[in-house]
């Protein structure tokens, strides 16, 4: 369904994968894992533009991928946050000004990219809805003042690195600052419980819900999609 573009970002091109729904819709940003711009993500933005979003998904490790844990720590790690950011930048931008898109536009990630959601929604206004999927990073560390857009937080009950006590201490201070957050720990699933291309882990009764959520949520903040 998608094809492989390149858009503006600091100073230069950023290679995306963009999936279209056809119809004019609001745009996604859809952050990738520590994996890279892999099979997966591609398949979850095809997912969305059947759902009548204009989905981007910006390859943040520019042509680099992994495949083990021990190298998607190593890209993880070794990417600069401040660069990122300026991707996801330029990534918001191109969907505000695609032909297909309605100009607004939210952004969702899993694991680090869940993360990169958040951060991106804190520092940039025009960010109309932001998802987050089991988010963590040690590095990134998101301004929760500056966030601007409504937040769902999709997490995991036997996660071990973005562990429940984490999640509740995100979830106390979002009520504390009073931003506008929903957010549901799904009992008995772990890490990365939406990635179906990973069985060990993959849940699909939470994968199933939290898609549902996921979709409801962005039609109510961005406007609809199919069948909203």
């Amino acid at each position: 369904m998608g094809e492989m573009v390149r858009f503006q970002s600091n100073g230069k091109q950023t290679p995306g994968y963009l999936a279209r729904p056809g119809t004019k819709g609001p745009g996604l940003v859809v952050i990738q894992e520590w994996w890279g711009l892999v099979p997966h993500i591609k398949d979850v933005a095809d997912r969305f533009a059947a759902e009548g979003f204009v989905a981007l998904a910006p390859d943040l490790y520019h042509g680099q991928s992994a495949t083990s844990p021990d190298e998607a720590g190593k890209l993880m790690m070794s990417m600069r946050i401040d660069e990122a950011e300026r991707d996801l930048r330029g990534a918001v931008q191109y969907l505000r000004n695609h032909p297909d898109s309605s100009g607004k536009v939210g952004t969702v990630g899993f694991c680090m990219g869940g993360a990169l959601s958040l951060f991106a929604a804190c520092k940039n206004s025009e960010v109309g809805a932001c998802v987050v999927y089991y988010g963590g990073h040690p590095n990134i560390k998101p301004d929760l003042n500056n966030l601007k857009a409504p937040m769902l937080g999709l997490y995991a009950e036997r996660d071990n690195f973005v562990t429940v006590d984490v999640v509740r201490g995100l979830e106390k201070e979002l009520k504390q600052l009073g931003k506008q957050a929903e957010i549901h720990i799904y009992p008995n699933a772990e890490h990365a419980f939406f990635n179906n291309e990973r069985p060990q882990v993959y849940n699909e009764a939470a994968a199933k819900d939290s898609w549902k959520r996921t979709l409801d949520f962005f039609r109510r903040e961005l406007g609809s999609g199919v069948g909203g």
